[in-house]
């Protein structure tokens, strides 16, 4: 059987956090999507989910420097679960997107920007 666990999102980036570990940079940021459909009745609804990304530099990476909130992305990667206690003891999950590729996304027609 073939596993697979592979995520595409493109969307908005929100927050940004860039640290150096052992000589590498790393990016921690947040991306949110929107999707948009009617209801039954007509009505319009937008629905928003942020997601957590972390992407590790290398070739397939733009200049982390470059990201910019609110700046149009398009990431691919996979999913990854952790567990951990929080300061009151409860057991918390927290999702976060490995990210392999970032590429930037033209504003104007939604395509990906090479």
């Amino acid at each position: 059987m073939e596993h697979l666990n592979r995520i595409e999102l493109k969307g908005r980036i929100g927050t940004i956090r860039i640290n150096d570990v052992n000589g590498t940079k790393v990016a921690h940021f947040s991306v949110i999507t929107e999707h948009l459909y009617k209801t039954r009745d007509g009505n319009a609804v937008s629905e928003s989910t942020w997601f957590n990304v972390t992407a590790w530099n290398s070739r397939d990476m733009p200049a982390f420097e470059k990201l910019a909130k609110g700046m149009p992305v398009y990431v691919c990667g996979r999913m990854r679960t952790s567990r951990y206690s929080s300061a009151d003891g409860m057991e918390k999950i927290y999702y976060e997107i490995l990210a392999n590729k970032i590429r930037f996304v033209a504003e104007d027609d939604g395509e990906q920007a090479r």
